[in-house]
């Protein structure tokens, strides 16, 4: 894309978004519904950009992969990597119920939700500890060599 056709739509949404922003911003607090009403086009405008840039994103990373087929190959084991990590996690996760800072009951004992949010922890916490290793062997790695 020309350079100066993606300057001009980079300044075109920002000055919408700025008007969008002072439009909230003049709104007296206390009249909430006015407040409201100025603030949900700007949340939808927010979540509009959001999804344009997550779509450009997935799309340029797409086309990039596939004209490179070694990079295509380095994805494919990444991806099967990140899916190994993810069963483990799922075989490992509790079913056990949810509890919030207040013990309060979040998701109950044996459903989807608790144990979903058992693997969400335990991958998380089988990545932290892979590129904690990876990090420290970098690391090692960097010293011997100097």
């Amino acid at each position: 894309m020309n350079s100066k056709i993606l300057k001009i739509i980079v300044a075109v949404l920002s000055v919408i978004g700025l008007i969008l922003f002072f439009r909230v911003a003049g709104i007296d607090k206390e009249d909430t519904t006015a407040l409201s009403d100025a603030v949900s086009p700007l949340v939808t405008y927010s979540v509009g950009l959001l999804i344009l840039a997550v779509a450009a994103a997935i799309i340029a990373s797409l086309l990039g992969i596939m004209k490179n087929p070694a990079a295509l190959k380095k994805t494919l084991l990444g991806v099967a990597a990140l899916v190994v990590a993810l069963v483990i996690s799922y075989i490992l996760a509790s079913d056990a119920a949810v509890l919030d800072a207040n013990s309060s009951v979040i998701a109950e004992a044996g459903s989807d939700v608790s144990k979903y949010t058992s693997t969400g922890i335990w991958i998380s916490l089988i990545l932290l500890v892979i590129g904690g290793a990876f990090f420290v062997y970098d690391l090692i790695k960097g010293l011997i060599k100097s």
